[in-house]
């Protein structure tokens, strides 16, 4: 009797595995970069339907250093992370995932604020994060997931 009772959950986890075995349907994979990037990362990978969107910096357009100014890094963030995202043909309103990593965890507001004009419908979900250092002294980094609608 216990013989079956071990291989009863055994073959529920099992039988998903057996039913799809064989049937894998065929994934696109597709890897965007700003034309200006050298870095050695895609910018975003779409995944069939399923947007990866790598981290992103707030740093100035024309002088790719961090701004003196917390509220205008993270305009300049949001502006870099949703130009990624339309080399894919999506916008901010299809992220389904967020995470934010601050150097210093008291300028939550100030990234709020600028967060919260980018959305037209609901926020996805979020993870706001207080961090060490960030690369080339920036105060927030930004990394996501979007479901192309």
């Amino acid at each position: 009797m216990r013989r079956i009772a071990l291989l009863i959950p055994l073959s529920l986890f099992l039988l998903p595995a057996c039913h799809y075995a064989g049937s894998t349907p065929e994934v696109t994979v597709q890897r965007f970069s700003a034309p200006e990037s050298d870095l050695p990362f895609s910018s975003a990978v779409l995944v069939g339907n399923t947007l990866h969107v790598a981290g992103h910096l707030g740093l100035d357009p024309e002088t790719r250093q961090a701004p003196e100014d917390p509220a205008v890094e993270a305009e300049f963030l949001l502006d870099a992370f949703a130009a990624s995202m339309a080399l894919a043909d999506m916008d901010m309103d299809d992220l389904i995932d967020v995470t934010i990593y601050c150097s210093d965890i008291g300028l939550y507001g100030t990234f709020n604020a600028a967060y919260r004009k980018r959305f037209t419908g609901g926020f996805p979900s979020r993870a706001f994060i207080g961090s060490g250092t960030l690369l080339r002294g920036c105060r927030f980094e930004m990394l996501g997931v979007a479901i192309k609608r």
